[in-house]
C-alpha cells in the first residue's frame, strides 16, 4: 500500500504543472477511447452482472450496475463535457496590494491525491477520472467488488490513454486490496492522501467517518422528499412527484417520502395512486394517508429511510410550516421540492430547509453535475465544508497564497 501510494503523491506534483491543453486533448481521447471499447467494457460488465444474478442481488441493485451502450453512450458524454468546461486551475480568485506593498494573488491549485470510495455504479469510475484529471488530481478508486470487472475494463481503457500520451498511469488507479482491510488502510494515509470522498449508506458514512485519518467530505444517503402544497396546480404536482420516485429509483436523488397537505389529500392521493399503480411503485403510507387509498401501512423506520428501490412513503401533513418540520427531522440534507403556486410558501421552503439542494417546481432528480452544467460530478456532498451539493470541477481545487516583493522585511 505505502509504495503504491507513494507513486499516487510523487505522480501528483507532475500532474499539477500538465498544461490545460494537454488536459483536454487527453479527455475528448477518452471519450472517443470508451466507445471505441465498447464492446470489451460491456463484457466485462456481464461478469459482473452474471454473478450478481448468481448471489440474487436485488433488481434495484443490477440497475446500477447494469451498463449497456447508451450507458456508455452517456458516459463518453461527460467526459467530453468535462473537457469542454473551463480549467478550475490557476485561476487568480483574489489580488490586492498589502499596507506593506506586497503584491498578494490567491491562487487556485488541485487539492492533490484523492481517495474515492463508491459502489456499484460503474459510470462512477470514468466521471471522478475524468474531473480528478481535468482539476489536476491524482485519482485513488475503490469501487465495489460487485463491480471489479467493469471498474477494472474502465480504468484500463483510461490508462491507456494516459500512456499514449506519455502521462503517467498512476494518475487514475484502483486500489489494489478491494477487502474491509484495504480500506482500512486507505483512510489511514494521511501522508499520502489529501482527501477522502466516500459515496454510500448511513453505516458505511460513519465507518469512515469513526476511522478515517484523511479528512473526509461526505456524499451521505438520499433521503429526498417532495411537498405538495394546497397552492399547487395538480397536474404538476403528480408528475414531479412521478418523476423524482419512478424515472430511477436507485440512486441518491430519487424522492423517498411524498408530504401532502391536508386540505388537498382526498383529492390529490387517489391520483397519485392510480399514475404510481401505473408505475409498479410499492406506496406506503401514514395513517391519515390509509384513509383516502389503500396502501400499506408505513412505520416509523420508512420516514427516514432511503429505500433505493421503487418503494414510495407518503404523509399528510398540516402545512408548509409541518412539511419543513418532518424534512429537518427525517431528511438527509440532500434534495428537497416544494410544489406550490404561493411565492411566500415557496420562499419560506427555499429560506428554511437546510438541505444542499431545494427545488421549487422541478423533480429532485436533477441533483446531479451534468443537469447543473458541471460535465458531471465527483459525488453530491451533504457535508457544509467546503463542498455542498453536486461536486464539479470548482470543488476540487484548493487555493494557495502567491506572494511578490521587492525586499520587504519585517
Amino acid at each position: 500500500m505505502d509504495i503504491f501510494l507513494q507513486q499516487a503523491k510523487k505522480t501528483s506534483k507532475k500532474l499539477a504543472l500538465l498544461d490545460e491543453h494537454t488536459r483536454d486533448n487527453v479527455l475528448e481521447d477518452m471519450a472517443q477511447a470508451l466507445l471505441d471499447n465498447c464492446d470489451y467494457i460491456l463484457e466485462q460488465n456481464q461478469k459482473d452482472i452474471q454473478d450478481a444474478t448468481t448471489n440474487n442481488v436485488k433488481p434495484n441493485l443490477l440497475d446500477r450496475l447494469l451498463l449497456n451502450k447508451d450507458r456508455i453512450q452517456g458516459m463518453s458524454d461527460s467526459v467530453r463535457e468535462i473537457a469542454k468546461l473551463k480549467s478550475p486551475l490557476n485561476q487568480t480568485q483574489k489580488g490586492w496590494i498589502s499596507p506593506d506593498g506586497l503584491k498578494i494573488n490567491k491562487i487556485s491549485v488541485p487539492i492533490g491525491v484523492i481517495g474515492i470510495i463508491y459502489e456499484s455504479r460503474p459510470n462512477v469510475t470514468s466521471e471522478c477520472s475524468a474531473l480528478c484529471f481535468k482539476s489536476g488530481n491524482v485519482c485513488v478508486l475503490k469501487g465495489g467488488k460487485e463491480a471489479i470487472h467493469s471498474n477494472v475494463a474502465i480504468v484500463k481503457v483510461l490508462c491507456d490513454v494516459l500512456k499514449k500520451h506519455n502521462i503517467d498511469a498512476n494518475t487514475i488507479s484502483l486500489l489494489p486490496d478491494y477487502s474491509r482491510d484495504g480500506v482500512m488502510n486507505l483512510i489511514k494515509q494521511n501522508k499520502y492522501l489529501d482527501l477522502i470522498i466516500p459515496r454510500g449508506g448511513a453505516e458505511f458514512i460513519k465507518f469512515i467517518e469513526q476511522n478515517s485519518n484523511v479528512p473526509i467530505i461526505k456524499q451521505d444517503k438520499g433521503v429526498c422528499h417532495t411537498f405538495i402544497d394546497v397552492h399547487c396546480s395538480s397536474k404538476m404536482a403528480i408528475d414531479i412527484s412521478v418523476n423524482a420516485k419512478t424515472n430511477r429509483p436507485s440512486v441518491c436523488n430519487a424522492m423517498e417520502c411524498l408530504l401532502v397537505h391536508k386540505d388537498i389529500a382526498n383529492l390529490m392521493l387517489p391520483a397519485l395512486k392510480d399514475r404510481f399503480d401505473e408505475e409498479g411503485t410499492l406506496l406506503k403510507g401514514c395513517e391519515i394517508t390509509r384513509q383516502y387509498i389503500d396502501v400499506q401501512a408505513a412505520c416509523e423506520d420508512d420516514f427516514g429511510k432511503e429505500f433505493g428501490d421503487n418503494i414510495l412513503a407518503i404523509k399528510v401533513v398540516d402545512d408548509v410550516h409541518s412539511a419543513i418540520k418532518h424534512i429537518e427531522q427525517y431528511g438527509s440534507n440532500h434534495s428537497e421540492c416544494i410544489v406550490t403556486n404561493d411565492i411566500n410558501n415557496a420562499n419560506e421552503f427555499l429560506a428554511s430547509v437546510d438541505s444542499a439542494c431545494v427545488y421549487v417546481n422541478a423533480s429532485t432528480r436533477f441533483s446531479d453535475g451534468f443537469s447543473f452544467g458541471f460535465g458531471g460530478e465527483i459525488g453530491i456532498s451533504t457535508s457544509k465544508l467546503h463542498a455542498r451539493g453536486p461536486m464539479g470541477l470548482d470543488e476540487l481545487v484548493s487555493y494557495k497564497y502567491q506572494i511578490i516583493g521587492q525586499g520587504q522585511i519585517k
